[in-house]
């Protein structure tokens, strides 16, 4: 069979909902050198060669908390934890899984909790080089502020805390019919957000999500530049809803579109498509009082008026176009750009991936989408790799924003910057590095991300409507031996969220850890760990400020 090779170009950090399928299938310089295969799913590197590592846990530590603000305070905690560490690549299959469960018994003033955490991607072949089924889960918990923002502050028993979940499943098909290459997935994704009850600023109850579910679906048939004719051509088409449970909140959109692709060189292409897109974004308004006031639930969140009309918030319906290049002048560096109209308005998305060696990766991811915060979720789950490492906070074991994998890193801290129920239109742009010198490795994450609201006129989300919050993080980590028997982990991270809502203001989060750990038997590890946090809130009177420090044994089996 003729030797083939179906360019990639989504970035390890590609954290984006479906986007209109693009001519994505030009060579470029060094496609030679690869084979075809079967269909790997999305965000999944191609295994190599078997290999199973499961590492169980489970650890007891002391932590001394010393709250400096709002209030001056010294609090004691006793943390008992369990958890597993799991990879597996195989010639059909890979999965990697981080999880963990913390119980923390607060003394004096201090309060117990409960969390769990972790992330988990895989995939299992069901028709050799046809069909594959994948799937992805996320728990993490963070601190909600009353405006909606969702940062990291280092603690897991302040009240103002929020668990998330997120899960997807769904099968991916890529097929090769008389030369022509057919792909397609469809995913099933649930998202929900259990969080404290909320007033923001003015009484007024906070836009805070609960739940949602999304189906997405894709579709393409295409071929390669010179197999029938010069140039690529393809046929797509793409479905994708999601409904949220609050105020009966919906999103539609579906298209159908052509694309082309133009070889200018053995590696820059030219490309461009167009089609009919349809999207609709609507909901029901809240159930009023017989003053007019909108009904509050139990939960803290509004009541949806089920017997109200469905009011359009945002629609959309006719041509759509885009136009780009792709640039691949070996197999380490890949770009992709293109410019086009979408949404009734101007869009720009594509990504930058270059390894200048085997042990560092750079890459950069441009994006344009529209959902919900549980769509976005679910789809950028599926963006993972299956073979990662989680970056975890050494006191209270959160997941810190990053995971690291042998791609780069993906980051959550652009995704989990607000948990607002609206529907919302996201543009920004996400960076990540990362270099391994002997045996340290460190990595650093930035990004900018822009939500503008949609609400419905006529009901309570109306003062949502084109109301934007922006959001910039950056995280890093430096991992690496000392000596043969201990190691050392660095981590850092800042986020900055302004809020466009009036009263709201913008919040800041920042924080440092480092960590110690040295093995005394080939099963049991001491761990010593510090860690300081500042949360500044402009809806808050006065900053949180803490730092932690922990000693504690780990038992691994």
């Amino acid at each position: 069979m003729k030797t083939r090779f179906i360019a990639s170009l989504t970035a390890g950090c590609a954290l984006i909902a479906p986007l209109p399928l693009m001519a994505q299938s030009y060579q470029g310089r060094g496609s030679q050198e690869q084979t075809g295969s079967a269909q790997e799913p999305e965000g999944q590197t191609a295994p190599t060669g078997r290999r199973l590592s499961v590492e169980p846990y489970i650890e007891a530590s002391q932590i001394l908390t010393a709250q400096l603000s709002p209030f001056d305070d010294v609090l004691t905690y006793t943390q008992v934890a369990a958890g597993v560490d799991a990879s597996y690549i195989g010639r059909n299959s890979g999965a990697s899984v981080s999880l963990r469960y913390e119980h923390n018994f607060g003394y004096g003033d201090a309060s117990d909790s409960d969390t769990v955490s972790g992330i988990a991607r895989g995939y299992t072949t069901l028709v050799p080089q046809v069909l594959t089924l994948e799937a992805g889960a996320l728990a993490s918990r963070t601190t909600v502020t009353s405006g909606g923002a969702n940062v990291f502050a280092g603690q897991n028993n302040l009240d103002n805390s929020s668990q998330t979940y997120s899960a997807y499943i769904g099968p991916n098909l890529s097929a090769e019919i008389d030369r022509v290459d057919i792909t397609g997935n469809y995913r099933l994704g649930y998202t929900r957000v259990d969080s404290p009850d909320f007033v923001a600023p003015g009484g007024s109850p906070a836009d805070v999500f609960d739940e949602s579910v999304t189906h997405s679906a894709q579709l393409r048939a295409g071929t390669q530049p010179g197999e029938y004719l010069p140039v690529g051509i393809g046929v797509g088409g793409g479905y994708f809803r999601e409904d949220i449970d609050n105020l009966d909140q919906r999103v539609i959109d579906s298209y159908l579109r052509a694309d082309v692709t133009v070889p200018i060189t053995p590696a820059l292409a030219v490309i461009a498509g167009v089609g009919y897109e349809d999207v609709e974004v609507s909901s029901r308004d809240a159930l009023r009082d017989a003053a007019g006031n909108p009904v509050i639930g139990p939960d803290g969140r509004l009541v949806t008026d089920e017997s109200g009309p469905r009011r359009i918030a945002f629609e959309a319906d006719g041509l759509i176009w885009d136009v780009g290049v792709l640039w691949r002048p070996s197999q380490r560096t890949s770009l992709q750009a293109v410019y086009g109209r979408r949404y009734d308005s101007d869009t720009y998305y594509g990504n930058f991936s270059w390894r200048p060696s085997r042990n560092s990766t750079l890459g950069v991811n441009v994006y344009d989408t529209l959902s919900g915060f549980g769509g976005r979720l679910t789809n950028s789950l599926a963006a993972l790799p299956t073979d990662f490492e989680v970056v975890r906070d050494p006191i209270s074991g959160a997941i810190v924003g990053c995971v690291n994998s042998v791609s780069g890193a993906s980051c959550l801290d652009g995704l989990l910057g607000s948990v607002r129920s609206s529907v919302f239109r996201s543009r920004g742009v996400s960076a990540y590095y990362s270099r391994q010198v002997g045996r340290t490795t460190a990595g650093i994450t930035a990004g900018y991300d822009r939500r503008t609201y949609l609400g419905a006129p006529g009901t309570v989300l109306e003062a949502s409507d084109g109301v934007s919050d922006e959001s910039l993080y950056i995280a890093g980590t430096v991992t690496g031996p000392l000596g043969r028997d201990a190691g050392y982990t660095i981590a850092t991270y800042a986020s900055y969220i302004d809020s466009g809502f009036v009263g709201v203001g913008d919040a800041l989060a920042l924080g440092s850890s480092a960590a110690y750990n040295r093995s005394f038997t080939r099963n049991l590890t001491g761990r010593v760990a510090v860690a300081v946090n500042y949360l500044d809130s402009e809806v808050s009177a006065e900053d949180l400020k803490s730092a932690s420090a922990l000693v504690g044994l780990r038992y691994g089996f």
